[in-house]
């Protein structure tokens, strides 16, 4: 009887020594389960923190390419009005130097042509000199023509014109602006040769009406003329 609850005891402490370990076991089960769920949490808000992050980095990235947008715009925009303003201003200053030109204010250098004219040959039957004599209205003819021509700029032997000069016939020579020239008379105009030279010489036009009127006549057409800045008195 004795050894029967002998037995009992020690079935009973297997038994539970058995649940102790079970027990044991469960509750650092129970334990690493606890820990787990607490670093996924963790991980969880960290992605969420980490996420929240990549969209603010993406909205900001999104506005600043707005941003630069609007800027290479604006850039485009101040470019095209600097370039207008540039092409005025380039007009402008072409305008001024043509007037400038035109006013025999600067010098120029260009092709062109030269005109001479001479006192025809005397005709000892005929009274008149005057008849022979190259007069102003001569050489209006010739300077008008060119200038209809598109001549920018002309000078009568070196003497420069401008909007406002003169031509006078007084005797034997000419007075341009002041000052007297004899004959020939050098005409010489800075263009297109060409138009000029075939305006000149059209048929029925100056030159023919000034070889009729016993007036020498001679056309050089220029590769390089110069002329000064209009002479001030």
């Amino acid at each position: 009887m004795k050894n029967k609850r002998k037995g009992s005891h020690v079935i009973f402490s297997f038994v539970f020594l058995v649940l102790g370990f079970i027990v044991a076991f469960a509750f650092q089960v129970a334990q690493a389960d606890k820990d787990k769920n607490k670093l996924s949490d963790s991980q969880f808000d960290r992605d969420l923190s980490l996420r929240n992050e990549l969209i603010d980095q993406e909205e900001k990235n999104n506005q600043l390419f707005k941003d630069l947008e609007q800027a290479q715009k604006e850039l485009s925009d101040y470019e095209k009005e600097l370039s207008t303003k540039a092409d005025s201003y380039y007009n402008l200053a072409e305008d001024a130097n043509n007037y400038r030109m035109y006013l025999g204010k600067m010098p120029v250098q260009g092709k062109g042509i030269q005109v001479t004219l001479e006192d025809g040959n005397y005709n000892p039957n005929d009274d008149n000199v005057n008849n022979y004599l190259v007069h102003e209205h001569h050489i209006f003819q010739v300077v008008n023509e060119l200038y209809v021509s598109g001549a920018t700029a002309i000078s009568i032997n070196g003497q420069r014109l401008s909007h406002d000069s003169y031509i006078l016939c007084n005797g034997p020579v000419i007075e341009i602006d002041g000052n007297q020239y004899p004959a020939p008379f050098v005409v010489t105009a800075i263009g297109d040769s060409e138009v000029m030279d075939g305006a000149l010489n059209i048929k029925g036009g100056v030159k023919d009406t000034l070889v009729n009127e016993n007036i020498k006549f001679t056309l050089e057409k220029k590769d390089t003329i110069k002329m000064d800045a209009l002479r001030t008195n």
